[in-house]
């Protein structure tokens, strides 16, 4: 199975090497590579060309926001599976595509996703949160649930066949994405009871107070839009639950190492 990777960026020198060894040392070898550079000023590109031999595309130029790059990407992918890993975020372990291509060689299945852990801007070793997911249930949408969007592979249909991200939304067209195809259009999806991806804390969303807002305003919108009408209160309420466990989670569980 060959498995596309994109990979968005925008001044991401801090960050980009560390997401593209983690791509190029998977064990699973059948790999598209996809960069989508928003136009670096930095030393992002010069980082990105001492890997030019394992990266099948790159584009660099101005887009319009995140979920325009990440539609870039899409498009141009040929593989036989879609993943995207952010230049922020990392692969777990070396082993991650390979599990994924195994759960996605089920002709039954459409989608899989995974656990993710959030790590300090500066130590990837070191956890703060762990976003642990289940196996689904459309009745979760409605308890602020939804699947950890890096985490989040689908055969290439599934992109292709629907509308891509939405771009009119700034800040949660991921969610958008996933509630439209997994909770209104029924896709096969199964949860892979691991931690696949790393992601670095400092996202766009949650720079500030403003961001936090407006994506859950944006959340809500697209959850209406999809045909979920549940309560606003609440589902703020189980959102801020599910958080806290996140907390918690890695509190319990990462004294010893995240499996």
């Amino acid at each position: 199975m060959k498995i596309s990777i994109i990979t968005v960026c925008f001044n991401s020198a801090y960050t980009i090497e560390d997401t593209i060894l983690s791509v190029i040392s998977q064990t699973h070898q059948d790999i598209e590579y996809i960069i989508v550079d928003g136009g670096s000023t930095d030393n992002t590109l010069a980082i990105i060309d001492k890997y030019r031999t394992k990266i099948s595309h790159l584009i660099s130029e101005p887009d319009n926001g995140l979920y325009d790059a990440m539609n870039k990407g899409i498009k141009l992918a040929t593989g036989d599976a879609i993943g995207i890993l952010n230049s922020d975020d990392i692969f777990q372990d070396n082993y991650v595509l390979s599990h994924v291509a195994t759960t996605l060689s089920e002709p039954a299945i459409d989608a899989c996703y995974g656990d993710l852990v959030y790590v300090s801007q500066h130590d990837v070793g070191q956890v703060v949160r762990l976003w642990k997911s289940c196996n689904y249930d459309k009745s979760l949408w409605a308890s602020g649930w939804v699947p950890a969007h890096p985490t989040f592979f689908a055969k290439n249909n599934v992109y292709k066949n629907h509308d891509l991200f939405d771009v009119s939304n700034r800040l949660a067209a991921d969610y958008e994405f996933l509630i439209r195809v997994i909770g209104r259009d029924n896709i096969r999806v199964k949860y892979i009871p691991a931690v696949l991806v790393r992601m670095r804390l400092g996202g766009e969303t949650n720079k500030n107070l403003k961001n936090i807002v407006r994506q859950n305003f944006e959340i809500i919108r697209a959850a209406r839009k999809n045909g979920f009408n549940f309560s606003i209160t609440r589902f703020v309420i189980r959102k801020l639950k599910i958080k806290i466990n996140e907390y918690r989670n890695a509190s319990l569980s990462l004294k010893g190492d995240v499996k």
